[in-house]
């Protein structure tokens, strides 16, 4: 029947697992991209021109073969479809590739490659192509950290959701990476179980755990921290250079210049959330908002002071020939090179472009990074902070929107801050990560009610071993093509 006909796309794009009363705004950004796209292979359309961003997104390396079968499917169907994506399995099974770079901001938009994927191999150019021969991307890159028994965190009897009574132990002072499906039970276990209990002691209360029987070993953590993918700032007025607190140095360093001081003017008169030096037409935020009838709402750039956010008189001051909102326009990454004599400034603006985030505009409006680069902004504050160690950081799929060379800038972070004696923990699917990681906790084996268990635990090289676990198959396939003569390609 066609009712039969529409659930069974669903369970090929890996959607088995979830419920139909489950309620919509529950589902992940992935989740939902693939259910529209379940309704699309259900309607038979030809002609059409689909624009997918990302579909692998939520998606274990398992499930990414049924997604590409659909996309094919799609094809056969005469229609046209359009992927923007980072996924080797994807790419590799493209038709035609376009690679864009070589950098992210003012200094991408050049067309790097195009044309069939195998070739792309022999690109001297495309970032890509030079990832794909690269032979270390093949090999398991875990540095093997090890803790002492009395140094580890464990939950005992996790059973929130479809979590099955799962015992589950996570060194400290390692980076841990927790995998499985989608529906297996992984953000459940670290949002829903381990993060609320652990700030519940941290901050002292008494309340009874929820979602497990016990847990231990949380004496040896003094702050926990969830990263993900929530925006740093909701309206025009956040911005990236605010929220990593590098605006407090512009607005002193610029109060300090001597027209500064001849006018008696303070750091206050260069902030644009406070009146004074700021534009009033449309109160420091550069653009004003429009109600549309029946739309959403609109930003447009204040006529005033034209989208600089202050008046005339504050602008008169310069810093080497740039005022305050020139400096707000600039990139981290020029920015890193104009301060490069201002210790404070150029250490913070490092950690932004150490996070491949260098193409990024000092006050850019916040509400247009995406969901990956307000990951990695809420990572930079937190680097740019004087170390306290033993901070246990969660975050829930980071190299969303990462290029394989983002993800090895990424990585560099990661261990910089178990380095530094704290410890994180990762949901991912990424096998670049996964390889990386120092312990693995593969939860599964499906989604759902068929999720919730713990399948294995420990180094990549050991998670390789259990027959059961999918993760474990794509480690064995790594160890295989790490000791074979070549990589290979599929075109």
């Amino acid at each position: 029947s066609e009712c039969v006909r529409r659930l069974s796309f669903l369970k090929d794009l890996g959607l088995g697992y979830l419920t139909l009363d489950r309620a919509g705004d529950t589902l992940s950004g992935g989740e939902a991209q693939r259910i529209r796209l379940s309704s699309e292979l259900g309607s038979n359309l030809t002609g059409v021109c689909y624009v997918l961003d990302e579909p692998t997104i939520g998606l274990h390396p398992r499930d990414n073969t049924l997604l590409v079968n659909a996309l094919k499917m799609l094809k056969q169907r005469g229609n046209t479809v359009i992927v923007v994506e980072h996924d080797e399995e994807t790419l590799r099974a493209a038709d035609w590739v376009i690679d864009l770079g070589p950098g992210g901001g003012e200094r991408g938009g050049e067309v790097l490659y195009q044309g069939t994927p195998g070739r792309i191999l022999r690109s001297t150019r495309s970032h890509t192509g030079r990832m794909l021969r690269d032979r270390d991307r093949y090999r398991i890159t875990s540095r093997r950290r090890e803790s002492p028994p009395d140094s580890w965190l464990t939950l005992y009897g996790a059973h929130e959701r479809n979590l099955k009574d799962a015992d589950v132990s996570i060194p400290l002072s390692t980076l841990a990476v927790i995998t499985g499906v989608s529906g297996s039970g992984k953000s459940t276990l670290l949002m829903d179980v381990l993060y609320p209990n652990l700030a519940n002691r941290l901050n002292g209360s008494r309340v009874r755990l929820k979602g497990c029987s016990k847990m231990e070993g949380a004496k040896a953590i003094k702050r926990v921290l969830v990263v993900d993918h929530s925006p740093i700032g909701r309206t025009p007025r956040s911005t990236p250079a605010t929220y990593i607190g590098i605006m407090d140095e512009l607005r002193q360093l610029m109060a300090g210049l001597p027209d500064s001081r001849t006018m008696g003017w303070r750091p206050g008169r260069f902030s644009f959330n406070v009146t004074g030096g700021r534009c009033q037409a449309c109160q420091g935020q550069g653009t004003l908002r429009v109600e549309m009838k029946f739309l959403p709402e609109v930003y447009v750039p204040c006529e005033t002071c034209g989208g600089g956010r202050y008046h005339e008189e504050t602008l008169s001051v310069k810093y080497r020939g740039k005022d305050i909102s020139e400096i707000l326009k600039m990139t981290f990454s020029e920015a890193r090179d104009f301060f490069s004599a201002v210790p404070h400034l150029r250490r913070a603006l490092e950690v932004v472009c150490d996070l491949g985030l260098g193409y990024l505009g000092l006050g850019q409006p916040s509400p247009s990074l995406s969901g990956g680069e307000a990951q990695r902004v809420k990572l930079s504050r937190e680097l740019g902070r004087r170390d306290t160690g033993k901070t246990l950081y969660l975050l829930d799929e980071p190299t969303t929107g990462l290029h394989f060379a983002d993800i090895r800038k990424l990585l560099e972070v990661l261990n910089h801050l178990v380095d530094l004696n704290n410890t994180v923990v990762v949901i991912e699917h990424n096998l670049d990560v996964i390889k990386t990681a120092d312990y693995i906790v593969d939860l599964g084996p499906e989604g759902g009610e068929k999720g919730g268990y713990l399948l294995a635990a420990g180094t990549p090289e050991e998670v390789a071993k259990v027959e059961g676990s999918y993760t474990g198959r794509f480690l064995r396939k790594i160890l295989a093509k790490s000791k074979g003569q070549g990589v290979g390609s599929q075109k």
